[in-house]
């Protein structure tokens, strides 16, 4: 079989070797690129002739797919949103991924951008650099009702790091874990959470059902000047509706997700919106994320050469 790595896993280049000469050694073909392709055309030609493809954020659209003899599709992300998953299910294509790898990466800069928005940086920025004079008075996380919104792997990791701050935490999930309520955490309905939050996290896929999860019915239910943290997926919220509402000052919010990558549009309501603070998807990029993704994304290779599959996603 031919295997591509079509877009750089931003790890050394001497893991990426070694892996190249176990798979050959294995008796199939490597190929790899330092570089992610410019554009369509570019990616059908590097996956062309290829059986299994290793790609990681970056689209994949079902003229690539339909363009291609591929068996296999091995996702360098937790998230397959950028894949045409119905051209892939069409044509046979299985879809691995990999969960897990950057759970705590998600979880500390949840903490960050809570942080960051209690204490006012962008505010704090202002009044450094651009001589104004902004009330800078700030607020702890200790003491606040923090909901948290899925409790997944991502979910339960940020409420391990919250139990350390002294804050109140309530959850909203579609499936309740004993070993949630272990840790003190009270499951509540998405309403009750909406109202009693002062803090909300989101850590929910993007699907068809959850499109606008919070829209505007839901996000005029938070109580006034609460935060919503969004590092999940930017279209699960109603984000031009979150822009009205911070702009009068009746939410603050820290936002690493958008409705589209960045750069964004200079009329992206966020963009402009006051009581924000942005981050550019970068809640799941640090070096150990890196590295484990890589470990995980080949270890699916392997178990797949071997005739077992690791983290299908089901089409």
């Amino acid at each position: 079989m031919k295997i591509s790595l079509i877009d750089p896993l931003e790890v050394k280049e001497s893991y990426i070797l070694e892996q190249k000469e176990k798979i050959e050694a294995l008796g199939h073909e490597f190929e790899y690129f330092n570089e992610s392709a410019k554009d369509e055309d570019e990616k059908i030609d590097r996956l062309k002739d290829t059986d299994i493809a290793i790609i990681t954020n970056k689209p994949v659209s079902g003229k690539v797919i339909e363009a291609t003899n591929l068996k296999l599709i091995d996702v360098a992300f937790t998230g397959v949103d950028h894949v045409d998953l119905d051209a892939c299910k069409e044509r046979g294509i299985k879809v691995l991924n990999a969960s897990g790898y950057s759970d705590d990466s998600v979880a500390e800069l949840v903490i960050g951008l809570t942080i960051g928005v209690l204490r006012k940086f962008n505010e704090n920025k202002a009044n450094i650099f651009e001589d104004t004079n902004n009330y800078l008075l700030g607020s702890l996380i200790k003491g606040k009702t923090f909901g948290v919104i899925g409790t997944g792997n991502i979910g339960k990791k940020l409420i391990e790091i919250l139990q350390v701050f002294g804050c109140k935490i309530i959850a909203y999930s579609r499936t309740e874990k004993e070993e949630i309520k272990a840790l003190g955490v009270e499951y509540v309905d998405l309403k009750t959470l909406l109202k009693e939050a002062d803090i909300v996290s989101l850590h929910i896929p993007n699907n068809k059902e959850t499109k606008h999860f919070l829209g505007k019915e839901e996000l005029d239910l938070m109580k006034d000047k609460a935060v919503l943290i969004n590092c999940a997926r930017g279209a699960v919220v109603d984000n031009d509706y979150l822009a009205k509402l911070l702009n009068e000052d009746k939410l603050r919010a820290g936002i690493d997700v958008f409705d589209m990558e960045p750069p964004l549009p200079k009329d992206y309501p966020l963009r402009n919106a006051k009581n924000v603070l942005l981050t550019n998807h970068v809640a799941f990029y640090t070096q150990e994320a890196m590295q484990i993704r890589a470990d995980i994304v080949f270890d699916n290779l392997y178990s797949y050469l071997e005739g077992t599959i690791k983290n299908e996603i089901k089409l």
